[in-house]
């Protein structure tokens, strides 16, 4: 049997809390009800939910940070609940934000620092810190200190500080959060080199785009349960049949809105209102009926442009997950 090098059979994992203010009550909440699934060696791996779904949960048991309640997890052969001082060498995380570095630090002293920690060789370290700085693109800047770096400098510096240790496996939890467009796209690049020379990732996200182009196969999660695994391909296919009327609309009245939402041919909509216009984005299998059903609804409306196109991850996401998710 082919087992993957991250291996997850029925995790649960709660949290306790109390509340109220004058009579305290505990609460409980499952943030994972029995997980299970596989990721396979040199794999991107990603796991998409709404946020409580059990994604950072997930993310902290992997690398050793949190200890499940129930299940078995088995990373690289190892459990990471009681073998962790064997796996912590061998795996490596990196947060979204700018959390996890030393901002009076140089780069380059960040890298050391944390280099230390995993016991680099001094023999090997200098070429290994110069080596990660030129992969992440901040060889010139390695002597400023952290806290004049633009946020998708500092991100990429946490990308070279979980490489210090050349893990096998990588986690990321959401690591391209309020980055730039151009800050996120060097980041991609970057991942895409790394798993390019073996290292296996497993990433959290909120950006379907993000997903759809670097994972291999992915996992939607949500209230603590895996709903669904496929490749980004597969996972297009199974709503084939649906296709996504986008449309603008210039001086809509609400009562035109509401008669195409409540039109029972559109499975999901979307509006983003302006000051004098909106736009629409309607997921149908129907859209024969749906464009002209627009039209004809706004006839005292100018619509400025439409058009149907095939779903994309996102469309997946929402009729997978659901509406009403954050």
């Amino acid at each position: 049997m082919n087992h993957g090098v991250i291996e997850v059979s029925n995790v649960t994992r709660s949290y306790t809390s109390d509340v109220g203010l004058f009579k305290k009550e505990k609460k409980t909440v499952e943030a994972l009800k029995g997980v299970s699934f596989s990721v396979k060696k040199g794999e991107i791996f990603g796991l998409l939910g709404p946020n409580g779904a059990g994604k950072t949960t997930m993310i902290k048991i992997l690398s050793t940070m949190l200890i499940p309640h129930s299940g078995n997890v088995s990373i690289l052969g190892l459990d990471p609940a009681t073998d962790h001082r064997f796996l912590r060498p061998k795996i490596n995380f990196i947060l979204g934000g700018e959390r996890n570095l030393y901002w009076r630090l140089s780069a380059y002293d960040n890298l050391s620092y944390f280099a230390d920690l995993y016991k680099l060789p001094s023999s090997i370290k200098k070429k290994r810190l110069e080596e990660l700085l030129n992969l992440v693109g901040l060889e010139e800047v390695a002597h400023q200190k952290v806290e004049t770096f633009s946020k998708g400098m500092k991100q990429r510096l946490q990308i070279a500080r979980g490489l210090v240790n050349s893990p096998e496996i990588l986690f990321l939890d959401e690591p391209s959060i309020g980055l730039d467009p151009v800050s996120a796209r060097q980041l991609r690049d970057i991942l895409r080199d790394l798993n390019n020379q073996g290292t296996t990732i497993l990433l959290t996200t909120h950006y379907m785009y993000e997903a759809d182009e670097l994972c291999d196969r992915i996992a939607f999660i949500n209230k603590g349960q895996l709903i669904e695994i496929d490749t980004p391909s597969n996972l297009k296919k199974k709503v084939g049949n649906l296709s996504i009327i986008k449309c603008s609309v210039m001086g809509a009245s609400q009562s035109q809105i509401d008669s195409i939402k409540n039109l029972k041919s559109i499975h999901h909509i979307i509006i983003d209102r302006h000051e004098f216009a909106c736009s629409l984005r309607v997921q149908t299998t129907e859209p024969q009926l749906v464009v002209p059903f627009i039209y004809d609804s706004m006839k005292n409306s100018v619509i400025t442009d439409l058009t149907i196109s095939n779903p994309t991850l996102e469309d997946v996401y929402v009729m997978t997950i659901g509406e009403g998710v954050s």
